[in-house]
């Protein structure tokens, strides 16, 4: 089997289950060792973690809020301490406050940003320095609401914008020390966390895509193997969209002046 991250050390925030869990196994798949960060979910992080550990590689559960900055701190000195470098950063955690806009009070605003967009910030100026040498890659994930308008998304799409324009100023900052920094949008995928924000339009939102299906986890897992290969080399600070073809499909108006998509 080709296994191309064989010596490699992966962190995945957000790690334990949904999408981090299908990125952390795709690099376990490689040969990676992975560090399953986690903040809520211990049995399902560690669930994961002893499926990493089925596959031959090694494992370690972390549990840290990474909307705090000590958290993310205490994190990566385990890191450091425990293995003294790492190759892959995963910046996959995420959380917001599903409202209107003109509903979004500042706790919520903070709260989104800070765990969706300052969370990537933090945890690349740590990772960075545990690279150095390495060829290291740092992919976060985004979402195809960075720049389309969903109802009550408002404020993880604005931390999702954030996050990409992040992710382009540290692709070129990032580079003179060999790291290759890049970003995924994903449309919707129906795990638990999207089912919060789409309370009652379930069936909408299961529609197929062009591509006949909506995307999966397994989908995203493989993209972001892709980026942290050596065949990606030449990508940088760019935000790759898996979405079937829906973002290009232009709106059906219909004779009655209704817009479907």
């Amino acid at each position: 089997m080709n296994q191309p991250l064989i010596g490699k050390l992966s962190l995945v925030t957000g790690g334990g289950r949904g999408i981090g869990r299908a990125i952390a196994l795709k690099l376990a798949s490689q040969g990676s060792d992975v560090i399953v960060n986690f903040f809520r979910h211990r049995d399902t992080a560690e669930k994961t973690a002893k499926e990493l550990q089925d596959m031959g590689v090694k494992a370690k559960i972390i549990r840290a809020n990474v909307g705090e900055p000590a958290k993310i701190d205490e994190m990566f000195d385990v890191i450091s301490n425990d293995f003294g470098y790492l190759d892959i950063l995963i910046s996959n955690a995420a959380s917001g406050v599903g409202r209107p806009v003109l509903d979004v009070d500042v706790k919520a605003w903070d709260w989104t940003m800070d765990i969706n967009a300052r969370a990537l910030l933090l945890c690349a100026q740590r990772a960075a320095r545990l690279m150095e040498g390495r060829n290291g890659k740092i992919v976060s994930i985004s979402s195809l609401g960075s720049f389309l308008v969903w109802p009550t998304y408002a404020a993880v799409g604005v931390s999702k914008a954030a996050l990409e324009a992040l992710t382009r100023y540290l692709a070129i900052e990032l580079a003179p020390k060999g790291i290759c920094v890049n970003a995924i949008a994903a449309s919707a995928v129906l795990t638990d966390a999207l089912k919060f924000y789409i309370k009652g339009q379930e069936a909408a939102h299961q529609q197929a895509t062009p591509a006949g299906r909506m995307v999966t986890p397994e989908d995203i897992a493989n993209v972001v193997a892709f980026l942290c290969s050596e065949d990606a080399f030449m990508i940088r600070g760019q935000t790759i969209i898996i979405d079937g073809g829906a973002s290009v499909m232009a709106p059906f108006v219909s004779t009655t002046g209704g817009v479907n998509q």
